[in-house]
C-alpha cells in the first residue's frame, strides 16, 4: 500500500523468483530497433518494460549491468544520447525492454529535445501491453521537479511505474535511510506509483537480482 517502507532486500521474493529474474535475464537479447515515431513501433504482441530516467541517471548502465552485457544500451558522459525508443528484444520470455530518451536536460537543440520528449509521451499514453515502467532516481539527488513532471505524465497515463534508485554506492550507507525515505514520500499519494523501491549500483550489482524478479513476475 502507498506509503509502505522501501523494499532494499529480497525478502519481497522467494528463492524460486529470484531464479526466474536470473534465467529470464540470462536469455539472449538483441537490438530491435529505435523508434522515432509512433509507426515505426514494432506490434503490440509481448509484454514491453521500459526504463525512465533523467539524462545521466545512470539508465544506460543499468540496462547493461542487467542483462550482463557491457554495450547492449550505449552509455555516454553526454547528457540526452538516447533520442529515440529503443527496443530489446529479451527471448525468454519474450518480452520488450524498451530503453526511454532522458528527460530533464540534454546538449541538442531544443526542438529536437520537444520532439523526442513528445514522442516519449505519446507512447506512454497509448501502449497497451506496457507492464511498468522503472523510473530511474539518481539517489544522489532524489526526486526532482523533472521527475515529479514525469511522474505527472505517468499518473495520467495509469501506467504503473517503480521507483528505481541509481548509483547507491556513490553514497555513504548512513545516508541511504533517508534518500529511501524521500523518495517513499513522493510517490505515496501518486495514483500509478507501485509502492516498493528498489535501491540499485550497477557497477557493485546491489538490487539487480529484485529488479530482474520484478520484471519477471510481470510476464503471464
Amino acid at each position: 500500500m502507498p506509503g509502505s517502507p522501501p523494499v532494499t532486500s529480497n525478502d519481497r521474493f522467494n528463492d524460486d523468483e529470484i531464479e526466474a529474474g536470473r534465467k529470464l535475464f540470462a536469455s539472449e537479447i538483441s537490438f530491435v530497433l529505435g523508434a522515432a515515431r509512433l509507426d515505426q513501433l514494432p506490434a503490440a504482441d509481448r509484454p514491453e518494460i521500459a526504463f525512465a530516467g533523467r539524462s545521466n541517471v545512470g539508465k544506460s548502465s543499468l540496462i547493461n549491468a542487467l542483462v550482463n552485457r557491457k554495450q547492449l544500451a550505449r552509455a555516454s558522459g553526454e547528457p540526452g544520447r538516447t533520442q529515440q525508443l529503443n527496443f530489446f528484444d529479451l527471448s525468454g520470455g519474450p518480452i520488450y525492454l524498451v530503453d526511454l530518451p532522458g528527460y530533464g536536460f540534454a546538449t541538442a537543440p531544443k526542438k529536437m529535445v520537444e520532439g523526442w520528449t513528445q514522442l516519449m509521451r505519446d507512447y506512454l499514453r497509448g501502449r497497451p501491453n506496457l507492464k511498468r515502467v522503472f523510473l530511474l532516481i539518481d539517489s544522489r539527488r532524489g526526486v526532482g521537479p523533472h521527475d515529479a513532471e514525469m511522474m505527472d505524465v505517468l499518473d495520467g497515463s495509469a501506467v504503473i511505474y517503480q521507483i528505481v534508485l541509481t548509483k547507491a554506492d556513490k553514497l555513504r550507507p548512513s545516508e541511504l535511510p533517508e534518500v529511501e525515505a524521500g523518495a517513499a514520500k513522493s510517490v505515496a499519494k501518486r495514483p500509478a506509483a507501485h509502492p516498493e523501491l528498489i535501491l540499485t549500483s550497477s557497477d557493485r550489482g546491489d538490487g539487480l537480482e529484485l529488479l530482474r524478479a520484478e520484471v519477471a513476475k510481470l510476464i503471464p
